[in-house]
């Protein structure tokens, strides 16, 4: 017997419907980062709250952009992702914070995601664990374009995404627990160039490849593990460069679909 939702309009967990959404939908874990997000668009409106789910839409630029809160952590974000897809959302941008493991990301900096290494589960009921968990190159290039346009400091690079805040980054626990080889594992990925820790960036990516979207992620340093800074500093920055980068991916959609071609490449102008 089929136990599903009946109701194949609304989605259950997110509470939208086809057409309540268009254009790219930007991903924070807080629901009260919405609005904030949002504050970068120059006309918003809510649409839908339920549980950790809370949606806004509206445009920037007269480039059409919505936002969906996922809550914390990657079982959510896939909810929140799965249900998206289903009401027509083609791309997902995560937009958050994260903690930084080079010293060169300095709190305040934005981390534009590349690839994700999937040190999170929920990937791992989707597909093999050598899948990759990478960003889309038009997401990345439009991520990348917004920074710059907007002039903050970024680092482009790998992400590493966990299911847990403490163990899982090498974090003290309650009483001061750690985790069994904790340690090593931050210096393995320091050696291999991972950038930042943050908990949803390589489900979303998977779920992306996997079903055809454009995702990416970028996000605010809040903590830098080397240097022992730790400052809810910028927090706007990524929200701002990701409602940037919806507009960037207008532009390139309008392009391609002018020239006829199927990717945005660096020899197309966004100038038309």
């Amino acid at each position: 017997m089929d136990s599903e939702d009946p109701n194949d309009e609304v989605q259950y967990h997110i509470e939208l419907a086809p057409g309540d959404i268009e254009g790219p939908v930007l991903l924070p874990g807080d629901p009260e980062r919405v609005p904030v997000v949002a504050e970068q668009w120059d006309e918003a409106e809510d649409v839908a709250q339920h549980r950790e789910y809370r949606t806004m839409r509206g445009t920037r630029d007269g480039a059409p952009v919505a936002c969906t809160s996922t809550g914390i952590g990657s079982p959510s974000a896939a909810i929140a992702a799965e249900e998206l897809a289903n009401v027509g959302a083609e791309t997902l941008l995560r937009v958050g914070s994260c903690g930084a493991i080079q010293a060169e990301a300095e709190v305040g900096d934005l981390v534009i995601t590349t690839g994700a290494v999937r040190q999170e589960g929920t990937s791992d009921e989707y597909v093999r664990e050598d899948y990759p968990a990478s960003a889309h190159p038009e997401v990345v290039t439009a991520l990348v374009t917004a920074a710059e346009r907007l002039d903050y400091d970024y680092h482009l690079g790998v992400t590493c995404s966990t299911d847990s805040f403490y163990a899982g980054q090498g974090r003290e626990g309650h009483g001061g627990f750690r985790a069994a080889g904790a340690d090593e594992r931050v210096a393995e990925l320091q050696a291999a160039g991972v950038l930042n820790y943050e908990m949803e960036a390589a489900a979303l990516l998977t779920l992306a490849s996997i079903y055809g979207l454009r995702a990416g992620a970028v996000c605010t340093v809040f903590a830098n593990r080397v240097t022992g800074e730790f400052r809810t500093e910028g927090e706007a920055r990524a929200a701002e460069v990701a409602s940037e980068a919806a507009v960037v991916l207008d532009e390139m959609d309008r392009v391609k679909r002018a020239a006829g071609v199927d990717y945005w490449h660096a020899g197309l102008s966004l100038d038309g």
